[in-house]
Parts: structure tokens; sequence; C-alpha cells
């Protein structure tokens, strides 16, 4: 599939042409280290002001890529790609210097090729390749050398893992994102060589290295960016390999829990769950029993929690751990009492309220639900607001229900309100009264504000329409939309939408909303605003060739020409535009 995936064009029509050029540059002088193709991925380090490693790869007929430049974080198909993207077509078909395609080569295969020359060689060579590669490659080494361990048996085995997890968890300084993956790396090749102890004489060793490795790297991410989950990927991966090891392993149960419930409560970011109903088969009824006397004495030490008390991890944690007690043990009484320690949101209420219904004790449930409403008069959550009106109507108390659906249209006249109004009142029959009555609020509403002034606004302004075509768009009024859109101002994306869904039978009216969105998102100043307006202007191309208006698409890119000539990334996209017009 990259066959049809990357070509000169695709790679140009993704990176624009700057930065092709440069990508041609970085390709010309040889910055791309060695290609490594997998199925429908290629990966390459490129060398630029650092060492850039790049991916291209098929996504479902989509050519995607990472780099890890600024620039591709910012979303941005950079020149490494372009430069990775060259040397894959170099090696796969035969380029002229015009640039042309001429022919494709036969692909070899050069694993396979690799391969076949070390099934031939005799041990002793294969042994110095595989040693010369092992000074070279600290993770091969470390592999090697756990392995070698392993096979000789003694008592330095579990030694020499704690000393690997030492050297993949320490850093010096803070590791920052570009890094992460290197730092990850190293510690997942020391979990591929825990998972080879998981074996039934080995799994008690496993139990105590894998806590060992999971403590180290929690409290390493601390001082890591890891926001793409790359770390956590592996804790998660320990945490698994822990719980088969604690399972083939069986150890002492009630020292199993001491361990578990230590390291449920203790660790910095909890991201692997050492609850006693995670491990409920290893710790059998005596861990589970320890377990819970450890959970409910700390939980002794708690008061309940009122508003004004600020959050406290630990409380959050003691809380969490008496709640899966409890709901393992089907103890609905018990769970509600442990929830009522903490009513200080109206939220808490309607978690009780939802624990009662799935009792089926739909009268205990409205009674924490209205106790939740009653008790935050100045802030009521409308999640809570929705549970009522839901029991009101199945309780045939319509008016109540109603009035409760209005209260929250009236606090804030939003579309996922009105479309509340239309729900409740659609089921009561009384949808088209109803929503005169709410577009009325909204009205007023609008020439509310635009009329108010005050120490930033001194001035009355336009009308802002944006919530009035809103709704027409989710009541597929088009007409309507149109109509307000054009009676004042109106939010930008609206407008587009509008335009999108305008553009089959109104294509004209489609045009002139693309043409009133451009300026003000050119006005922006940004890369980013210029890439979105030449998006909106190629619409208004397509849109206006199709009814035969291409000279007058050549007006318009002439007066955008004037109009923001200072902008000169702007004009540069622009006049790409206009080639592409103009064949």
């Amino acid at each position: 599939m990259l066959d049809k995936l990357i070509t000169r064009a695709s790679l140009k029509d993704l990176a624009g042409t700057t930065a092709f050029r440069r990508g041609e540059e970085y390709f010309s002088v040889g910055a791309v280290g060695r290609l490594r193709a997998t199925g429908d991925k290629v990966t390459a380090k490129v060398e630029g002001t650092r060492t850039y490693q790049v991916e291209l790869r098929n996504d479902e007929g989509d050519l995607t890529y990472d780099c890890t430049c600024p620039r591709a974080a910012d979303g941005y198909f950079c020149k490494h790609c372009v430069a990775v993207g060259l040397a894959w077509l170099a090696e796969n078909f035969v380029i002229p210097k015009s640039g042309a395609v001429s022919g494709k080569k036969k692909r070899r295969d050069p694993w396979r090729d690799i391969k076949e020359y070390l099934t031939v060689q005799p041990q002793d060579v294969l042994i110095d390749l595989l040693l010369d590669v092992a000074q070279r490659d600290d993770r091969l080494y470390q592999s090697l050398l756990l392995k070698a361990e392993r096979s000789g048996g003694g008592g330095n085995v579990a030694k020499a893992f704690r000393r690997a997890i030492d050297d993949a968890t320490h850093i010096h300084g803070f590791v920052d994102w570009q890094e992460v993956g290197s730092f990850a790396g190293d510690i997942d090749q020391v979990v591929d060589s825990l998972v080879e102890l998981l074996k039934p004489d080995t799994a008690a060793m496993l139990v105590e290295l894998a806590e060992y490795a999971i403590e180290r790297v929690e409290n390493s991410l601390e001082q890591v960016d890891d926001s793409d989950g790359e770390i956590g990927d592996v804790v998660y991966r320990l945490g698994e390999l822990h719980l088969k090891a604690c399972t083939l392993a069986r150890p002492e149960p009630a020292e199993l829990a001491e361990r578990l419930f230590r390291l449920e409560t203790t660790l910095p970011f909890g991201l692997c769950s050492f609850d006693a109903t995670t491990y409920r088969n290893a710790l059998g009824k005596v861990g589970l029993r320890r377990y819970r006397e450890l959970a409910e004495a700390e939980w002794r030490k708690l008061k309940p929690r009122d508003a004004k008390d600020s959050y406290d991890v630990h409380r959050a944690t003691i809380t969490r751990i008496m709640e899966r007690l409890a709901e393992a043990s089907g103890d609905v009484e018990e769970l509600v009492a442990i929830k009522s320690r903490d009513l200080s949101l109206g939220y808490h209420y309607l978690e009780i309220a939802e624990i009662w219904t799935k009792a089926k004790q739909s009268d205990k449930a409205l009674e924490w639900a209205e106790r939740g409403l009653k008790a935050f008069p100045e802030r009521p959550d409308n999640r809570l607001r929705d549970f009522l009106v839901a029991a009101y109507l199945k309780r045939k108390r319509n008016d109540e229900a109603l009035q409760l659906t209005w209260i929250q249209f009236e606090e804030q006249p939003i579309l996922e309100h009105y479309k509340k109004l239309h729900d409740v009142s659609g089921k009561l029959g009384l949808w088209p009264k109803q929503r005169d009555r709410a577009l009325a609020r909204v009205a007023e509403v609008i020439a509310r504000e635009a009329s108010t002034t005050n120490r930033w606004k001194p001035k009355p302004s336009a009308p802002n329409y944006s919530l009035r075509v809103e709704i027409a768009l989710w009541e597929k009024d088009l007409y309507a939309a149109w109509e307000f859109a054009h009676k004042g101002t109106c939010d930008r994306n609206l407008l587009i939408v509008l335009a999108g869904k305008l553009e089959p039978a109104r294509p004209g009216d489609a045009v002139s909303l693309y043409r009133r969105v451009v300026p003000p998102i050119v006005e922006q100043t940004s890369n980013a605003a210029y890439a979105e307006a030449i998006k909106l202007i190629r619409k208004v191309g397509g849109l206006m060739k199709a009814q035969s208006q291409s000279r007058q698409f050549g007006d318009y890119l002439a007066e955008l020409r004037v109009q923001f000539k200072p902008k000169r990334n702007f004009i540069k996209l622009l006049d790409e535009v206009a080639r592409s017009a103009a064949k």
C-alpha cells in the first residue's frame, strides 16, 4: 500500500512547497539513516540540528506520520518526513535526475537476505557477530546478560534483574517528550526479560521484581513528560505481569494483602490496580479479609467531608478502596454509607440515587436526588436535575418535570438545554407551544446582550444570532439558519457548517458564506489560520468552477491578493491555489 501512498506528489501535497524543498535538501546530503520497512510502515532517523526519529505508515488507506521534531508535534508534515519519503522512493523506484519515475524496481526483502546469510554461518562467527553488536547496543547487552544469569542459575538472578531495573529507570534531570521514547524502550526491554520468569519455579521471584520495577518507574514519572503515555503503557504491562505471577506463585495471602494495600495507597500515580477485587483469586479468603482489615483501619481515621474541605488524595484512595470492597460484597447499604461520608457536591447525591436505582429502590433514589437539589440551591448540578426529570415523568409528575427543564434553559439558554426542552415537552405533547416560548426567550436574550453596555463594552453591539442559527441547523431548517445568519453577527464555525449544508442545493449562497468568513480567519495572522482559510478558498473555487465561474474565481483571488498583500505566507499559499486553478 505504501507504493501508492508515497509519491513525490503526495509528499509535496502534505508538506507544502517550502517543507518539500527542504526535505529534498536533507535527502540529497544523505541525512536519512538506514530505512526499516516492516509491513505498511517505514521508519528511519534523520540527522538535523539533532537526530529525529521519523515514521511513515499506512492507516486505512491514508499516509500518516510521526516525527520527533517540534513542527511535526504541531501537526505538520515536516521536512524530515519528506526526506524519509524520498529515501523510500529512492530504494523502491528508479528515479532519473528529472525526478520522474521511469519504472519500479523489484523490491528485495533485506531481512530475508540477512537471514539467508546467517543460516550458513558457523556458530563461532554468529557468536562474534552477536557480541560485537552487544558492545554497541546497551539493550541487547542487558538482554543477553539476563539470559546468561538465568541459564547459569545460582542466587545472582534476582540481583541481576534489580540492577537492570535500576539502570533502566535511572534518570539524569528531567526527561522531556523528545527523549521519553528511548527511556520507555529501555524499560520495556527489561519487561521483555521479566516475562521469561513467568514460570512455576521463578514466578515468586517475578512477583517481587515486578513490584520493585513498578515502584521505580512510578517514582521516576515525577521527572518525565509522558504526554503520549508510553511509560504508562509499560507500567500497565508490568501490572498485568505481576497479577499473573501472583496467580501462579500463590504468595502467603496475608503478606500479599499488606503489600498490595501499600502499593495501592502509596504509589504517586497509581497506574496499576492493586485493589482486592483485581487480586481476588490470588488473595483467597484469608488475603481478602486482611486487605479489608487494613482498609477499614484507615477508613475509621477519616471524618465525614463537607464542602469546605479541600481535596485529599489519601481520602480519595481509601474511599475508592472501600467502595470497591462494598461493590464486590454486593452490600448496597454499606456502599451508600461509604458514599454518604462525602456529600460535598450535588453529584455525590446523584451517585447514591443511581445506586438505589440499580438496586430497584426507586423511592430511596428519588429521596436522595431531591435532597441533593435542596442541599445546593445556589450551585445545582444539572445531572441531578435530569435524573429528577426522568423520575418525575415516570411518576406522571409532568409539571415538575417540565418546570425543572425550563429552569435549566432559563439559567443558560444553549442548544443542549433547548434539546432537553424538546425531549420533555415532546413526550408531554406540548412541544409547539413550548418551542414558541423558548424561541421568544432566545430572541429576548439576544436583544438584551446586544443592548447591554459596560466598562469593556461602552456601546451597544450588533445582535449575535449564533444560538438562533445553531437551533435552526439542529432543526434542519436551512432557510431560517440563512435568515438569522444575515440579521447580525454569527459564530464563524456555524457559518462554515451552514455553508457546507447549503453546497448541494444552494452553491451560490454557500460561496457567499465562505467568502464572508475567510477575511477574519486570515486576520488572525498565523500559519494555522492561513491553512484554514486556504481550505475554504479551495471550496469556493470548486463550487464556482462547477457553476462555470472560473473567471470570477480568478477575480476573487486577485481581490484577496490586494487585500492581504502584507501577509507573505498567506500570499504564497494563495499563489499555489491560483496555479492549481489555472491548470
